[in-house]
């Protein structure tokens, strides 16, 4: 069985019914133990999925990214190598390593922080509790994001708490956010637009991967 982990309900749905699904929504402090119990159900390899962020100036939006290893403070783990090079192959991706965040990246500054303090070309908030728990387990993982936030970007602040626990917008408090500062709204519809890009580009890499999503240990 082979398991994608997304942060939001949009990203899921690109996967439902390819694979097992659990999304993270905003609050990734129990997301280790939802992939333990899908790996104590028999899950045979994990896949982190979904929109990330360019760490990397040369990413443009709609890029799709592999990850070659994960990192997150001193921790590094590596992806599995054959998964890896398979997704990179089929689609044609960019390959780097990935960097784990438990925030949003807001601004250009933070990403750039982390692009230099780690080499890493992307950010996203769950592959590296994908990759912690899968290489504690002993279990296969990679990764597949697209950009949808490009390094010199600085996102709005309603970006902050546009997603709720269930990983769906939650509009009230974009609203809100936004009713607070409404300079923000230029940056919310490039933003939603950006998004929009990267999850056309997750869509047509998926097409192309077919069943099993290049993954070869399911057979």
């Amino acid at each position: 069985m082979l398991i994608a982990v997304t942060g939001m309900q949009r990203e899921a749905k690109l996967v439902r019914g390819r694979c097992g699904v659990i999304a993270a929504g905003s609050d990734n402090s129990t997301l280790a133990s939802k992939i333990e119990a899908a790996i104590d159900r028999g899950a045979r390899a994990i896949l982190s999925f979904g929109i990330c962020g360019a760490l990397s100036p040369e990413l443009a939006v709609g890029v799709v990214v592999v990850g070659t290893d994960v990192m997150c403070q001193s921790e590094r783990w590596r992806a599995d190598e054959t998964w890896t090079n398979t997704l990179a192959n089929t689609y044609g991706a960019a390959s780097g390593s990935v960097a784990g965040s438990d925030v949003v990246l807001l601004t250009e500054e933070l990403k750039a922080v982390l692009h230099q303090q780690t080499g890493a070309i992307a950010a996203d908030m769950e592959s590296h509790i994908v990759a912690r728990v899968a290489s504690g387990r002993g279990v296969p993982f990679t990764v597949l994001r697209a950009i949808s936030d490009a390094a010199h970007h600085t996102l709005p602040p309603a970006a902050a708490f546009a997603l709720n626990k269930e990983g769906r917008i939650d509009y009230s408090a974009v609203m809100l956010s936004l009713l607070d500062d409404p300079s923000q709204f230029g940056a919310l519809i490039r933003t939603a637009r950006d998004t929009n890009r990267a999850m056309n580009a997750l869509l047509r890499c998926l097409e192309r991967l077919g069943p099993g999503l290049g993954c070869p240990y399911l057979v």
